[in-house]
C-alpha cells in the first residue's frame, strides 16, 4: 500500500482540520488528558502567517486515500540557518507500518535541499516514565532515525490559583534594592523593546542547552513585534514584567501567555541578565507575573512550563511557587555535517 505525501495548503480549511486532527491524536496516545496542545485554531494561525523569522510547511500522510499522519518542517530564516526544526505524528493505528519513517525522510529530504545540517526534534511523555526516554515511542522512533537526546527537559504545573499568603511569603525574602520591576499586558512599550530584545534573543544560550547545535540569536526589534501579531492572531494574552536596573537596563524579564481556547498559561520564558544574577530577579519577576495574572484572569486554571533538567536554579523557584513535575521531554538531535 503506498503512502502519498502531500503539502497542506494553510488556507485549506479541511486540510488543516485533519493535519490537526492526527497531531491531537498522536499526542494524546502517549499522553492522554496530560498531553499539552495548541488548539486548532492556535495552529491554524500559524501556518497562515507571513514570517520573516520562520517558514512553516505542514504535510500530509495517506494510505489508499485515508489520512493516516501528519508532519511539520520550520526553517529558521535570520538565525541558526542550519537548522531544521522536524516533527512527525502518526494516528495510533498506523503505528509501525513506516508511515512516521516516511514522512520523516520527507521533511529530511526538503532540510537538506535547504541546506540545512542539523534537524531537532521533540518528543514527551510522562512524568513517572524513565528520564532518557528508554521505551518512549517518540524516542526509540528518534534512535532508529540517528536522532540522539540532545536536552532533557522537565514538564511541571502550577495550579491556580496560588494563595496570596505563600505569595506574600516569598517575596518577604527578597532583597530591597534599586531594581525596579515594570510590568503589562500585551504588546511589549516601545522604550522596553529593544532591551527586551536583546535579553531573550540569548535565552537560548544562556539556559541550560546540553548538546544543542544552537547558535546565539541576533537581537531583532522586528521578530518581537511580528510574534506579538501572532499572539494577537490567535487569540492569545500575553503578560510580561521586566525587572530594570539603576541604570535603567532590562536586567530580567518574564512572560506568561494565556490561550484563549483552553484558558491556560503557558511560561514561554524567564531569564536574568549574566551580570545581574545573584539578585533573586528571576523569583521577583515570576512572582508579580503571577500576581498580575490572578488579578486580571482570575480563571486561569493552569501555568504550564518547561525547564531543562539541568537548569536546578529555576527548577527550585518552581518548586517554591508550587510547579509539580507532569511530564517529561526530550529535545532530539540529528547532525550530517
Amino acid at each position: 500500500m503506498t503512502i502519498e505525501i502531500q503539502p497542506v495548503d494553510p488556507y485549506d480549511d479541511a486540510a488543516v482540520d485533519a493535519w490537526w486532527d492526527v497531531y491531537a491524536a498522536a499526542l494524546r496516545a502517549d499522553r492522554g488528558g496530560n498531553a499539552v496542545l495548541w488548539s486548532l485554531e492556535e495552529t491554524r494561525a500559524e501556518l497562515r502567517q507571513d514570517s520573516a523569522t520562520f517558514e512553516q510547511h505542514a504535510f500530509l500522510a495517506r494510505r489508499d486515500g485515508t489520512v493516516v499522519g501528519a508532519a511539520a518542517l520550520a526553517l529558521p530564516l535570520k538565525d541558526n540557518v542550519h537548522v531544521a526544526d522536524v516533527a512527525v505524528y502518526v494516528v495510533p493505528e498506523a503505528r509501525r507500518t513506516g508511515v512516521g519513517s516516511a514522512l520523516l525522510a520527507e521533511l529530511e529530504t526538503r532540510a537538506i535541499a535547504r541546506s540545512r545540517r542539523t534537524f531537532l526534534a521533540e518528543t514527551g511523555w510522562a512524568a513517572s516514565a524513565a528520564a532518557d526516554g528508554t521505551g518512549h515511542p517518540g524516542v526509540e522512533f528518534g534512535r532508529r532515525h540517528g536522532y540522539a537526546l540532545a536536552l532533557g527537559d522537565r514538564e511541571s504545573v502550577l495550579d491556580l490559583p496560588v494563595a496570596e499568603d505563600l505569595l506574600d511569603r516569598l517575596a518577604a525574602g527578597l532583597p530591597d534594592d534599586d531594581y525596579v520591576l515594570r510590568s503589562w499586558t500585551g504588546r511589549v512599550p516601545d522604550d522596553v523593546v529593544a532591551g527586551w530584545a536583546e535579553l531573550s534573543s540569548s535565552l537560548d544560550t544562556e539556559a541550560p542547552m546540553g548538546d544543542l547545535d544552537i547558535e546565539a540569536a541576533t537581537p531583532d526589534v522586528a521578530e518581537i513585534r511580528e510574534s506579538e501579531e501572532l499572539v494577537a492572531a490567535q487569540g492569545r494574552t500575553s503578560f510580561c514584567v521586566v525587572a530594570l536596573a539603576p541604570d535603567g537596563r532590562v536586567a530580567a524579564y518574564s512572560q506568561l501567555v494565556v490561550s484563549g481556547d483552553d484558558s491556560s498559561a503557558y511560561q514561554w520564558g524567564t531569564l536574568v541578565r549574566r551580570e545581574d544574577r545573584g539578585h533573586r530577579l528571576g523569583m521577583r519577576v515570576k512572582l508579580e507575573n503571577l500576581r498580575r495574572l490572578q488579578q486580571e484572569l482570575p480563571g486561569t486554571p493552569r501555568v504550564v512550563t518547561y525547564n531543562a533538567e539541568s537548569n536546578e536554579h529555576m527548577l527550585a523557584v518552581n518548586v517554591a511557587l508550587g510547579f509539580h513535575p507532569s511530564g517529561r521531554l526530550a529535545e532530539l538531535q540529528k547532525r550530517i555535517g
